[in-house]
């Protein structure tokens, strides 16, 4: 059986934490800042978790994650 490709996209924004959990950046930090308040932007800058409703869904694109 072939090896599995990776999907490159989701590499590239994905990540496991040291407990298996997948992390994500936070959406909306790209552009229009100036009307965002301070403390918004700040905590847009935390990573985030997967939530547990799209784990299997994105592990599907990440075979070897």
């Amino acid at each position: 059986m072939p090896k599995m490709k990776t999907h490159r996209g989701s590499a590239k924004r994905f990540s496991l934490t040291g407990t298996g959990k997948l992390k994500r950046n936070k959406a909306n930090k790209q552009h229009i800042l100036t009307k965002k308040r301070t403390k918004r932007k700040r905590t847009l800058r935390q990573h985030d978790l997967v939530s547990d409703h799209d784990v299997p869904r994105v592990k599907r694109l990440l075979p070897y994650l």
